[in-house]
């Protein structure tokens, strides 16, 4: 994969996702969905029009606050679409360092997961956060469903090389130059292809690897098969599986 500097992150992922149609592109294991191509960029792109109706404007730091892999494909890339840049969040911090960290980044809107909503209300209190989107009915946040049926607004044009993505649990902020060129050298070991399932057991967590890798196999037309847990047992072959995530945040082939 070779970066293009003016290509956005939602752009290079979502490019060909309605010509792919009802192909899965993602099956959350742990969440217990199955992402198509249409239905994903059908859902983001709706979903942030509603952000956008609600109030989130270019570069509002939202932050992700979710516990599977499919949850957060969903929740960064709703974000990056309404102009917005995305800090996620390790689903295991606690309220007290979670609100910390809301109040340094200034974040504006939180998106969580039922099962996770606890312990974002609370993280909430006190801090920029005046709105929390829940993937799922959860007390005292708005259902990410909610956005899917507001009136249609125009998404903001966005800058690839200078418009921000994400700011990291460490502090860094990465543009979408620059989360594309991350996916770009997870890519150089393995040439993903259309015909690559990927099996991978990293965790939502506060970096950029596994956004960078479902991007880059949605990218290719691959299929990511996510367990979002080292521990958990996943038959390789019932998938067919050609590419597994390695040590050192590295993809190894296997065919």
């Amino acid at each position: 994969m070779q970066p293009d500097a003016s290509a956005t992150v939602i752009n290079e992922v979502f490019r060909r996702a309605y010509e792919r149609g009802d192909r899965p592109a993602l099956v959350d294991l742990r969440g217990g969905h199955v992402y198509g191509y249409r239905r994903l960029v059908t859902d983001v792109t709706r979903a942030a029009s509603g952000l956008v109706r609600r109030g989130v404007r270019r570069d509002h730091v939202v932050g992700v606050h979710v516990s599977t892999p499919g949850a957060q494909t969903l929740a960064v890339h709703t974000v990056l679409a309404a102009g917005g840049v995305a800090a996620p969040i390790d689903p295991a911090l606690g309220a007290g360092d979670m609100a910390a960290w809301l109040r340094a980044c200034g974040a504006r809107a939180l998106i969580t997961t039922p099962d996770l909503a606890e312990t974002a209300t609370s993280a909430a209190t006190g801090s920029q956060v005046r709105q929390i989107v829940s993937l799922g009915a959860a007390l005292d946040t708005v259902d990410y469903r909610t956005l899917l049926t507001l009136e249609p607004t125009a998404l903001p044009a966005l800058d690839a090389e200078h418009q921000d993505a994400l700011l990291l649990a460490d502090g860094r902020r990465m543009s979408h130059a620059a989360l594309l060129t991350r996916m770009a050298e997870l890519d150089q070991p393995v040439r993903l292809a259309e015909s690559d399932v990927v099996l991978t057991t990293w965790r939502p967590d506060g970096g950029c690897d596994l956004l960078a890798l479902v991007g880059l196999a949605m990218s290719k037309g691959a299929l990511v098969v996510a367990s979002g847990d080292g521990d958990l047992p996943v038959d390789g072959h019932e998938f067919d599986v050609t590419v597994v995530t390695g040590p050192r945040r590295r993809l190894e082939r296997l065919r």
